[in-house]
């Protein structure tokens, strides 16, 4: 028999068996991947079986919903007191505003300010948002006696109280860049730094995927260092 021949035979015999083998291998893969998701159902379906009657779950259901309860009525008690809304009070109703809630940010003010204006536009805005913080305007017109109590001489004034003691204030615009044009944001930002507003957990969420997004460019700009070049 001619040599290449038989070598050519004993080739085509051993790729021959190689992918025989590989088949019954790919085989038994198939028919093993079948088995694990069908023993992972399995089990899935007896896990959601046995949490539908675990004890622990329906408590940790239950304090949830008591808390939202709770959350609720608080809510509405403070609303009673007169949060969640931006309002003018008296010269003569002040004392009792101030003493009568925890937290209390007063904006002392003119009408014919426009930056007075400004601040009412932005203390509106978060009144109705941060309901565990009294907002409330005074007319400094008419408010001679407290005015010179607290010894507001610039306008728009917003002070900042706790448990009726003025604590903290805003005179104008220089804690917010000394522009017009500053945005709720910013002006929340001081208030939630000066402690008198508490900071939302949706914002500080929104914050810190922001600040993941801005890690993962960095990240990415620092591995194409010419991604951004023309």
């Amino acid at each position: 028999m001619d040599p290449d021949s038989v070598k050519s035979t004993l080739s085509n015999l051993a790729f021959g068996n190689v992918m025989a083998a590989a088949a019954r291998d790919y085989q038994k893969e198939v028919l093993a991947q079948g088995k694990s998701q069908a023993s992972s159902s399995v089990n899935q379906e007896v896990d959601l079986d046995e949490l539908m009657d675990d004890p622990e779950l329906e408590k940790l259901h239950a304090d949830r919903i008591a808390a939202l309860k709770k959350e609720a009525e608080k809510r509405e008690a403070l609303k009673k007191q007169g949060h969640g809304e931006y309002r003018e009070v008296t010269e003569g109703d002040f004392l009792g505003e101030v003493t009568g809630s925890e937290k209390v940010i007063c904006h002392f003010y003119h009408r014919e300010f426009y930056r007075c204006k400004i601040v009412d536009k932005h203390l509106k805005t978060l009144a109705l948002k941060h309901v565990d913080t009294k907002f409330i305007k005074l007319d400094a017109e008419n408010a001679p006696f407290f005015v010179a109590k607290l010894g507001v001489k610039t306008l728009p004034c917003v002070i900042l109280f706790r448990k009726g003691i003025a604590v903290d204030r805003l005179v104008g615009f220089q804690d917010l860049g000394g522009k017009d044009d500053f945005s709720t944001k910013t002006l929340e930002a001081l208030l939630i730094k000066k402690g008198i507003l508490i900071e939302m957990k949706e914002d500080a969420d929104a914050e810190d995927d922001g600040n993941h997004e801005n890690r993962r460019k960095t990240v990415r700009s620092s591995l194409n260092p010419d991604s951004d070049s023309d």
